[in-house]
């Protein structure tokens, strides 16, 4: 099984790309979220981390491989549990992420069914049973937002991750150990340690 390509982007369609790699080209499917990233990257050295699945009815035989590929790891995990729900299968939930996975990781751990009824082909009914399968599952994902801005800010991300949980285990809720950190990062100073950042934090919550 392929897990990860690395090759030379060709070019970007309405659901998939080209990616050479050596002599081979392959097209690789990608949702909608990633395509709006990628079409500005033709011509580039371009890693993915992909799925492989079998497109078809084995009934008759006729099964095709597929690849759907993500910019990051956490990405290609959501996908995953995005597709364990009832009611979504690989199709559908490439058609359904039209929006970033932070955005959607914390409509589900807010329980907001409306805007998940939102995206394409996800009525209100698949919206509860994912709320009901993956809002537990979430944090991680939702504080890809958080990591996002520890990049622009230049912090480690595993100095993010640690804050967050160490501000979980001060008694902080998900959501608001995140707007901490947010805010924190927000000002753009360097934050190299976990001690350094939990200082801001706290600094900036007694201002």
């Amino acid at each position: 099984m392929i897990t990860k390509i690395t090759g030379k982007l060709l070019s970007v369609a309405e659901a998939d790309l080209t990616l050479a790699v050596g002599a081979l080209e392959y097209q690789v499917y990608i949702p909608e979220f990633a395509r709006r990233q990628l079409q500005h990257h033709v011509g580039e050295e371009l890693q993915l981390h992909t799925i492989e699945y079998l497109e078809g009815n084995p009934m008759q035989g006729r099964l095709t491989p597929r690849m759907i590929g993500f910019l990051n790891e956490a990405e290609r995990d959501f996908f995953n549990l995005f597709c364990s729900v009832d009611g979504i299968g690989v199709r559908k939930a490439l058609r359904a992420m039209v929006r970033p996975v932070q955005e959607v990781a914390t409509a589900i751990e807010k329980e907001d069914a409306k805007a998940l009824s939102g995206l394409p082909g996800i009525g209100p009914a698949t919206a509860d049973r994912m709320i009901a399968k993956l809002r537990r599952k979430m944090p991680k994902f939702a504080l890809l937002v958080t990591s996002d801005v520890a990049d622009e800010a230049d912090v480690p991300r595993d100095v993010v991750s640690e804050t967050f949980e160490a501000l979980r285990q001060l008694g902080h809720g998900e959501s608001h150990a995140r707007e901490l950190i947010d805010a924190a990062l927000g000002k753009k100073k360097k934050y190299k340690t976990v001690e350094a950042l939990l200082q801001a934090v706290y600094e900036q919550s007694r201002g």
